[in-house]
């Protein structure tokens, strides 16, 4: 009877220093939802939105702190314009390709639910930014390879041990002006190279589906080892 109070003792203080469930290390998504482009052909957020899309790749170092590495895709479009500045009713349009690799900061302890830990969350907002290149062109405007920032924020929710949902809106800044392909719509004021505030500018709200794997390893709170494991 004492050695079975012995085990059970033994596995409560164990549940104690593991927690309830191991982190995962690696996760893998899939992400949908409406773009847009901000320059010279239009001039502020959400106007001609079109669709985006990506997959990405996050390694998490701490319950805080990550890095991304994503693929995405979006369709821009704005109005055409003659020399004098008049709107036209037709449209160019441009398919981009981008991929950028990021560094995420999560404002709280996000993980599975923890009753030993109470800092801990299914959920954060979080915020990130990176660098990244993107290029491409389809119809009336043709594009080339361009470099860009990367920046913006989003909502991460675990309601599953494996499977969670994230919320993102994206900026990029490209470092350029030209991302329309069209002459009377490029670089009109002659600035850029050097005038980095003179960019064009995209953006994506999505949501997405992630799965975690790659479980952590288990850490000993009472092995005499120098790596604590």
């Amino acid at each position: 009877m004492k050695k079975f109070l012995y085990i059970v003792l033994f596995a409560a203080l164990s549940s104690t220093m593991w927690g309830q469930a191991q982190p995962f290390l690696c996760e893998l998504g899939l992400q949908g939802g409406c773009g847009y482009y901000v320059g010279d052909a239009t001039p502020h957020i959400f106007l001609n939105p079109r669709e985006a899309y990506g997959a990405h790749f996050r390694y998490k170092f701490t319950k805080r702190w990550a890095l991304q590495v994503k693929a995405s895709g979006q369709r821009i479009t704005g109005n055409n314009y003659t020399i004098r500045g008049e709107k036209l009713d037709s449209k160019w349009q441009s398919q981009l390709v981008n991929v950028d690799v990021m560094a995420e900061f999560n404002f709280f302890r996000f993980g599975t639910a923890n009753k030993f830990d109470k800092r801990i969350r299914p959920y954060t907002p979080y915020i990130f930014i990176g660098i990244g290149a993107g290029g491409g062109g389809i119809g009336s405007a043709k594009t080339n390879a361009y470099a860009y920032v990367p920046l913006g924020l989003g909502f991460k929710w675990k309601f599953h041990e494996r499977v969670g949902l994230n919320i993102t809106w994206q900026h990029n800044i490209y470092m350029t002006d030209n991302l329309e392909g069209r002459d009377e719509l490029d670089n009109k004021h002659q600035l850029n190279g050097w005038n980095w505030m003179n960019c064009d500018v995209t953006g994506m709200l999505t949501v997405g589906l992630v799965f975690e794997f790659a479980k952590a390893k288990r850490e000993c709170r009472i092995c005499n080892t120098d790596d604590g494991y």
